[in-house]
């Protein structure tokens, strides 16, 4: 049986109902034990903790809210002069968990250029959020973790793109409950190089995520990652935390969860 935890994305998956409640649900039915959601803001948090409750389910990750959408901003960590608004989000972020009991939440960084800013300008203002973020995270017991996103096929313009600048910041921010995020998708994209980075990153890592590339579907799909190999290797360097399953379906949810009813019934090599 794996020693690994997967958790349904309920943003990617089982989008076929139109809320979260429903999703967790239909998530609880189909065997997870755990969700996350990237933004659920829309929704009454004291719903969505009625729904995990009767439906037994863990909520394990949130994303920080975008920002202004309408004006394509996609976080708001690594912006300059942003700092109210991004703790602003990030506390809407902290009730939400709390009220969810989820002890994880993606600082999202944003997009460049951000109003004229330098990388640079951008890379300090993020180390100062994420160490303000830190702080507030641990008066709650919470994680926070950064996600590098690929500029090649996802956002050409997210600020943070590749394990080893995500590496570099956290050395920087020095706080133990900000940890590393690690999108296989993203990171094969940008980086490959897959088995050395996992090694290399282990200790760093807060989360992982998982789908195929190019596609961003199922894993067990026709693409460029052997996901059997991947997951084992996880297994055998120890990681312990949990892999959500943020991919498009490419037919109705339950109809492609046929790799993960064989990972947690077949034994890995």
């Amino acid at each position: 049986m794996s020693a690994l935890r997967f958790c349904a994305n309920l943003s990617w998956l089982f989008t076929e109902l139109p809320d979260f409640p429903q999703r967790m649900r239909a998530a609880a039915a189909a065997g997870f034990r755990a969700v996350e959601a990237a933004w659920p803001y829309d929704a009454d948090p004291l719903e969505l903790r009625r729904a995990k409750d009767d439906a037994g389910l863990e909520v394990v990750l949130l994303n920080t809210p975008p920002g202004d959408v309408a004006a394509g901003e996609l976080g708001l960590a690594a912006l300059p002069g942003r700092e109210e608004d991004f703790e602003g989000g990030l506390r809407l972020a902290i009730r939400y968990a709390r009220i969810l009991d989820c002890k994880r939440i993606h600082v999202m960084a944003g997009r460049v250029p951000a109003d004229g800013a330098t990388l640079a300008e951008m890379e300090a203002a993020f180390v100062r959020n994420l160490r303000r973020a830190a702080d507030l995270l641990a008066e709650e017991g919470m994680s926070g973790l950064i996600e590098p996103i690929n500029t090649r096929l996802t956002d050409p313009r997210y600020f943070l793109s590749s394990p080893h600048h995500a590496a570099d910041i956290l050395k920087k921010v020095a706080k133990e409950n900000i940890k590393l995020q690690m999108d296989v998708f993203h990171w094969q994209i940008m980086d490959g190089n897959l088995t050395q980075n996992m090694q290399r990153y282990l200790p760093l890592l807060g989360h992982v995520q998982v789908a195929q590339v190019p596609r961003r579907d199922e894993p067990d799909s026709h693409g460029e990652i052997n996901y059997r190999y991947v997951l084992s290797t996880l297994e055998g360097l120890g990681y312990r935390g949990y892999v959500g399953c943020e991919y498009k379906p490419r037919g109705k949810t339950v109809e492609g969860l046929g790799w993960l009813g064989d990972y947690w019934t077949t034994p890995l090599e």
